[in-house]
C-alpha cells in the first residue's frame, strides 16, 4: 500500500533540530521524499506499523505527524502539477 507521510516538526531548539532529522531518516529508510517534509512510501502493513511506531517514539507532543494509506492502486489517483514527476510510486518501489 502507498502511505503518505507528511509531518511538522518544533524546530525552535536544537532538540526539535534533532526531532527533524531523525523523522526524515526513517522516512528515507522506507520511502521516497516527494516535498521537504512530505514522503510516499510503499508499505506493507508490517511496515506500516514498524514506521508508525517509530515515528511515534520520536516526536514530542508540540510535533505533527500524518500518514495517509492510499491504498494499492495509489499511481491512479496521483497528480502531479508544475514540477515533472521524477518517479513512479509504484513501479519504483517494486524494482528496489
Amino acid at each position: 500500500m502507498l502511505v503518505l507521510v507528511t509531518y511538522d516538526v518544533n524546530t525552535e531548539t536544537e532538540a526539535g533540530k534533532a526531532r527533524l532529522r531523525k523523522i526524515a531518516k526513517q522516512c528515507v529508510n522506507y520511502g521516497q521524499r516527494v516535498q521537504n517534509s512530505v514522503f510516499e512510501c510503499m508499505l506493507d502493513p508490517t511496515q506500516y506499523r514498524l514506521l508508525k511506531g517509530i515515528l511515534s517514539e520520536i516526536m514530542s507532543e508540540n510535533d505533527s505527524i500524518r500518514l495517509y494509506n492510499l491504498g494499492d492502486k495509489a499511481s491512479a489517483r496521483i497528480e502531479t502539477l508544475g514540477k515533472s514527476k521524477s518517479y513512479n510510486p509504484v513501479d519504483d518501489f517494486l524494482s528496489i
